[in-house]
């Protein structure tokens, strides 16, 4: 026992000089003369190249010889599910945390917590998962508390309580678990399950910041470039996308590129704005794919290449991934939702649907050979999601019978779908089929109102067909 509690003193250096190799020493005579505890301690070390060279097959050597050791239980079963040298099975590593759980172990129980709900090894089971981060959490396991803010903030296993889940989100963010720190401050600045305070999100983005959490320093990039919660500073707000950009968080990387690309708070830059468009890009972001495509379309700091240009669009539309004005969607985080509306800040103000841009590639040939049928059937999925300009080319498809049968009925609805949507386009299209009759009962009145509309909004081209209906509609 006595030579075990030497190899901790020297591997965490209490009140002693930390020593990794003294440690192993001392490991070895203590599992020597049979601790257990010792044994497991050198699996730890193998398991993590603590002291040791990283050797899994050894880990799992000294974890079966101190198998009655919950912790040793625990890790084994992480080394069955994760494990890089040996040959993962999910069910051994399940059988594993169940006894390691059933002897108390808060770690088996937080993990068992995460396999119920994302279906790793059992059948997904979202109660189960709820009720094992509670046993868990009532250890004082700090992941597990911020486990149980994500099931009240998002309902899972349990019925959605903001309060409650700021309740477990400060606690877990006290005990320094950075994600707990940085949900927390989003807590504070969207007033969930508490006050509105700017103040104190600031506080805990910086908290999560200063502990190396990558999102947090997202987040407090989007707080200077907005003035939320600070005085507004363009060149802090690049820092922090570029801190976080680095440490690998795609959407500060898919950030920085725009600041590249528009010269915000450092030089305008497009060729660094495609490197770090493509490194966003490779790391699944959505946004930075669309925009590459966006880039290859118009040559923006590449060669315009109208096929690489579909073919990024492409990427993103089969994603069934929608541009939306402020957000995007962080699928990297397990609690996706919740970075929707406040992670993901694109700053630009795009409303386009990558269905929508696909379809268009499509019905032009642009980059792809030219096919009215799926031209349509992108146009009707962005449609139907709500893209008023895609509404309005739907509505043009059912008209003129192009990549679908014509259907004038069907016209006139998604022209009114997209005028409702505020389209301005659509006025003329709706103002020509009153004017001449098609799908609807002809009302020259109607068309002249369109297409005053239109020349409200100063689309001159419409003044010419405006004024020869007004002179029509003083003859009626």
């Amino acid at each position: 026992m006595a030579q075990n509690i030497l190899g901790y003193f020297y591997e965490n250096g209490e009140g002693i000089e930390k020593d990794s190799e003294k440690s192993i020493y001392w490991y070895n005579k203590a599992a020597k003369n049979g601790s257990e505890l010792a044994q497991y301690n050198l699996g730890r070390c193998y398991q993590n190249g603590i002291g040791v060279k990283k050797d899994e097959t050894k880990a799992f050597e000294y974890y079966n010889k101190s198998i009655k050791n919950d912790m040793a239980q625990n890790n084994l079963a992480l080394l069955y599910e994760n494990s890089e040298g040996l040959e993962k099975d999910l069910e051994k590593a399940i059988y594993w945390y169940n006894k390691a759980a059933e002897n108390g172990n808060e770690l088996a129980q937080y993990n068992l917590g995460d396999c119920y709900r994302f279906g790793i090894g059992v059948e997904k089971d979202e109660t189960k998962a709820f009720e094992y981060y509670e046993k868990s959490s009532e250890k004082g396991n700090i992941n597990a508390q911020f486990r149980l803010g994500e099931c009240y903030r998002l309902g899972i296993g349990i019925e959605k309580d903001e309060t409650k889940a700021f309740e477990y989100y400060k606690k877990s963010a006290e005990k320094g678990y950075n994600m707990a720190q940085n949900n927390l401050a989003l807590l504070y600045q969207n007033s969930e399950g508490t006050e509105k305070n700017l103040e104190k999100a600031i506080y805990w983005f910086n908290k999560a910041a200063e502990n190396e959490n990558d999102l947090a320093l997202y987040n407090l990039g989007r707080c200077y470039q907005n003035g939320m919660g600070v005085e507004k500073d363009e060149t802090k707000a690049f820092e922090y996308y570029k801190n976080s950009a680095e440490k690998g968080c795609s959407v500060a990387q898919s950030n920085l590129a725009l600041l590249y690309k528009d010269g915000i708070g450092t030089e305008k830059d497009p060729e660094k704005a495609i490197c770090w468009y493509n490194k966003a890009a490779e790391n699944g972001n959505e946004f930075a794919q669309y925009n590459l495509g966006r880039c290859y379309q118009y040559g923006i700091g590449v060669k315009q290449d109208d096929t690489k240009a579909f073919e990024y669009c492409k990427i993103v539309a089969e994603k069934e991934y929608i541009v939306e004005k402020e957000y995007v969607v962080k699928k990297e985080y397990a609690d996706a939702q919740f970075q929707l509306g406040y992670s993901y800040q694109l700053g630009m103000g795009v409303e386009m649907d990558a269905q929508f841009q696909l379809g268009n590639y499509y019905l032009s040939g642009i980059g792809i050979e030219k096919d009215e049928t799926k031209a349509f059937e992108c146009f009707k999925k962005s449609a139907e999601r709500g893209c008023d300009f895609a509404q309005n080319n739907l509505g043009y498809l059912y008209e003129n019978g192009e990549g679908t049968e014509r259907d004038l009925e069907k016209a006139i609805y998604w022209y009114n779908k997209a005028a409702e949507n505020g389209n301005e386009m659509v006025q003329c299209n709706l103002g020509r089929c009153y004017q001449l009759g098609i799908g609807i009962e002809k009302d020259e009145k109607k068309a002249l109102e369109f297409y005053k509309k239109l020349v409200e909004k100063e689309h001159e081209i419409f003044l010419v067909i405006y004024m020869k209906m007004v002179k029509v509609w003083k003859k009626i």
